[in-house]
């Protein structure tokens, strides 16, 4: 007969009440300080809103009236080294980090410029914390550990994982904090976060705003367990539910998590009950919109934070409700002044309608400043090609060499880390490429979960943290698109959106594995659709000698960079360096792989070898061969493009992935629109077909490109036809 036995969670799930006595214990200093911040943030949004109604904030204006309890009392005693990130409503988490920074409880000139850059950022303007990028939902202040607000639904919160791992490691016991709604708990994004959180022991603290409503759909519609605290239990994380409209409650639940977390027992949640007064955007209640009602509004109104602090501390003769009245005056002053300071008067405009100074608007040219470094962090390097290479070179395997420099960085810089499925195991991960590095470093190359949006994100917070250079591998290129909100909206966007300063140093590696009968979702080749973002620079290594240098330059850079490598030539042997694995190859450097006079073929990575066969097999088709090596627009080699066309006249793009997102595409339209009157015919191209390569093996390689096919496009230029 069968018996049954009633399980529980392993960590523990608390819920957090205040009473009296909890009040008066509460060090009246810091009672004061709650309270004046609650007043500052109160204040600062009524006026963005004001803004907003009059038509002044481009934009969302998520105001965070009503939840401020949340922010400052989670935020009242971290240190600027605790870092955060938020949800596209996170004005007052940045502005209580904000304030805990600078550390005063007056309206200091280091606050009133907290206040100024802050409501200026929110209007797009110049002085704003990210020069005007960022507005509303993208809010970063470095030296403050608020380290960026995001509008993606649960888009930071795999990147405080990274922050947390570097914290970490470093040797502190520093936190991360990353903030997000009841409408992001149930994100995968979120709950991969969570689960490599706990795996790996992170100090990072889930703090779940539950406002009751992602926009309006209310949380008990959205799933069947309304108590979003309980997730946690799931993964083994300590979890606190706790009223967040009571200031102190938060705190008391988030002392006891932050003592958790830095004692080096791993991740926490909690979960803040608390409730938006307006709607989702703007001054009006949710009741205009017909999703709540008045009565439940007026309900939550009753429990305003900024109310209960008010109580308390004249209750607790901390401050009177006169000294109240002249606080609220002074910040309500303070907003006044900083708007008047970028505000003017509409000529013949009707009675106080204002406009934004022309002088406070970021300059026009700054559009694209930004987007990638300078590339400055190189100024020392070390290049060298074939052709003028001081070693020894010798023709070697390409998954050897790929090894062997990969182990080489981690050998020469500390801050290097690897990271993906299974890159710690099968003796140097599914293909070699971490052999070396295991051998060496085996703590720093450390397999995670199968979730890529998790480590990717972790990838990229590690980066913009700075502490540690992460290598991310993705086991097929495919999976990019599992992880494409952390590759394009965050990876690639991060820089430019947060003002044009932030470094990404983070390399994603990943392998293109059409031919190997892996079919339609592991073969795709993507780089046509990687280069539409500006904020990556992407590389496709052809030989083993270009793979070391252009490693090397890849870790060395501060942008983020992709590289790409190809299963065809793991196997393969080429030229590749026996005795200096530290050289480099410069950025927008093409290679000249074959010269001739009558057409000019681009090709990249493991198509270049199929266009040196078919120009063996039609010797007749004296052709210049392109390996674009660096093929984001920005690095593009367009020197040798270009002498090489206004010599031949000619051009064939050479390219194996399907034709519907192909890199080619782009690239010949670029080509005509800068070399127009050069050319003697149209662009020709070779491409796989519209179809993804097939399991089939005969309806693979009819879907892919390869010597053949660039050996039939050669004949039509032999014949004349082209």
């Amino acid at each position: 007969m069968s018996s049954h036995r009633k399980l529980s969670a392993a960590s523990p799930w608390i819920e957090v009440t205040t009473s009296t006595s909890d009040w008066n214990a509460l060090d009246p200093a810091l009672l004061r300080r709650m309270l004046v911040e609650t007043l500052w943030i109160r204040v600062f949004e009524e006026y963005v809103l004001e803004l907003a109604t009059a038509g002044l904030v481009h934009g969302p204006a998520h105001s965070s009236i009503g939840q401020e309890g949340g922010a400052v009392g989670s935020l009242i005693d971290l240190r600027s080294d605790d870092l955060i990130t938020g949800s596209h409503r996170g004005h007052h988490q940045f502005l209580a980090k904000a304030f805990g920074h600078v550390g005063d409880s007056a309206l200091t000139d280091d606050v009133r410029t907290v206040l100024r850059r802050t409501l200026t950022e929110i209007c797009g303007l110049a002085d704003g914390f990210c020069r005007g990028r960022g507005g509303s939902m993208h809010l970063q202040w470095r030296e403050a550990g608020a380290m960026g607000t995001n509008a993606i639904v649960g888009g930071g919160v795999p990147q405080a994982l990274g922050f947390a791992f570097n914290q970490r490691h470093s040797g502190t016991d520093a936190v991360s904090v990353t903030y997000f709604g009841d409408g992001a708990i149930n994100i995968g994004s979120v709950l991969e976060s969570f689960n490599l959180a706990a795996a790996w022991n992170l100090p990072v603290c889930f703090f779940v705003e539950n406002n009751q409503y992602a926009v309006s759909t209310s949380v008990t519609k959205a799933t069947a367990e309304p108590r979003l605290s309980a997730r946690g239990l799931g993964f083994n994380i300590p979890s606190w539910r706790v009223d967040g409209m009571d200031p102190l409650a938060v705190h008391l639940a988030m002392t006891e998590a932050t003592e958790h977390m830095r004692a080096g027992n791993g991740p926490t949640l909690i979960e803040a009950d608390l409730y938006r007064f307006f709607h989702q955007n703007g001054a009006y209640p949710g009741s205009a919109f017909g999703y709540r009602s008045k009565t439940e509004e007026q309900s939550w109104r009753e429990r305003d934070p900024l109310e209960l602090l008010k109580r308390q501390a004249v209750r607790r003769k901390v401050i009177t409700a006169a000294e109240i009245d002249e606080l609220h005056a002074s910040i309500t002053g303070t907003m006044r002044e900083i708007g008047d300071g970028f505000l003017e008067a509409v000529p013949g405009g009707k009675p106080g309608e204002r406009r934004i100074q022309a002088s406070a608007w970021p300059q026009p040219d700054f559009v694209d400043v930004g987007i990638r470094g300078d590339l400055s962090e190189l100024a020392d390097s070390r290049y060298a090609d074939e052709a003028d290479f001081n070693g020894t070179i010798a023709d070697q395997r390409f998954i050897d060499v790929v090894s062997e420099v990969i182990g080489r960085r981690l050998e020469e810089d500390p801050r290097i880390v690897v990271l993906g499925e299974d890159v710690d195991g099968l003796r140097g991960g599914t293909n070699g490429a971490t052999r070396k590095a295991l051998e060496k470093f085996p703590e720093r190359v450390l397999g995670t979960p199968i979730s890529e949006n998790a480590f990717l994100g972790l990838g990229g917070g590690m980066a913009l943290d700075g502490r540690f250079r992460p290598v991310v591998e993705f086991m097929y290129a495919d999976f990019m698109w599992v992880a494409a909100d952390q590759l394009f909206n965050q990876v690639a966007k991060a820089r430019h959106m947060f003002g044009g300063d932030s470094a990404v140093p983070l390399v994603l590696r990943s392998k293109l594995a059409a031919g190997t009968g892996y079919g339609s979702q592991h073969s795709m080749d993507p780089a046509g659709v990687l280069t539409t973002a500006p904020g990556l620079r992407v590389v496709a290594p052809s030989t083993p000698f270009d793979y070391v240098g252009l490693m090397n330059t890849a870790l060395a850079c501060d942008d983020p960079v992709v590289v790409l490598e190809h299963v065809d030539l793991y196997t393969s042997t080429g030229p590749g360096p026996v005795d200096d694995l530290d050289y480099r190859l410069p950025v927008g450097k093409a290679a000249l792989r074959r010269e001739g006079e009558q057409v000019t073929i681009i090709s990249y990575l493991a198509m270049v070898r199929h266009c040196l066969e078919a120009l063996d097999q039609v010797p007749e088709v004296s052709a210049d061969l392109i390996d674009l090596r660096w093929l984001d627009r920005a690095s593009l080699d367009w020197d040798a493009i270009s002498a090489s066309v206004r010599k031949t006249n000619r051009v064939l793009i050479v390219e194996q992935g399907a034709v519907g997102t192909s890199y080619g595409g782009w690239l010949a339209d670029e080509i005509q629109r800068r070399l127009f009157d050069w050319l003697d015919a149209p662009i020709e191209r070779v491409t796989g077909s519209v179809a993804s390569p097939s399991i089939s093996k005969v309806l693979e390689r009819a879907a892919i490109a390869r010597t053949e096919e660039v050996v039939a496009a050669l004949h039509r230029y032999a014949n004349g036809e082209i």
